[in-house]
C-alpha cells in the first residue's frame, strides 16, 4: 500500500520548516531579546563593553547614545546599540 507523494512530500517540507524554525530562528529571536531588554535597561554607572572591545563605565545616556568613560578619564560617545554586554551593574557595586 503506498502513500500519496503529494502528501509526502509537503510532510517533508513541514518538518524541515520544523527543523529549522526550532534550530535557527527560536534561538535567534531568544538572543534578540535578550539584547534588547539588556540595552533598554542600562543605567548609569554600569560597566559594559561595546562590540569594537571597549570597557568602561556609563557616564551618561540618553534616548538613542551612551557616554562611556574610559580607564584614563575620557569620554566616548557611542549609540546605544553597540553595547555588546553588561559586565557589572551599578546597583550591584553599592
Amino acid at each position: 500500500m503506498e502513500g500519496n507523494p503529494m502528501f509526502s512530500s509537503i510532510l517533508m517540507l513541514v518538518l524541515m520548516f520544523a527543523i529549522f524554525y526550532f534550530l535557527l530562528i527560536r534561538p535567534q529571536q531568544k538572543r534578540q531579546k535578550a539584547v534588547q531588554q539588556m540595552q533598554a535597561s542600562l543605567e548609569k554607572g554600569d560597566r559594559v563593553i561595546t562590540i569594537g572591545g571597549l570597557h568602561g563605565f556609563i557616564d551618561s545616556i540618553d534616548e538613542s547614545t551612551v557616554v562611556i568613560k574610559c580607564g584614563d578619564g575620557s569620554r566616548l560617545t557611542y549609540d546605544r546599540s553597540a553595547i555588546r554586554e553588561v559586565v557589572e551593574k551599578a546597583s550591584e557595586r553599592k
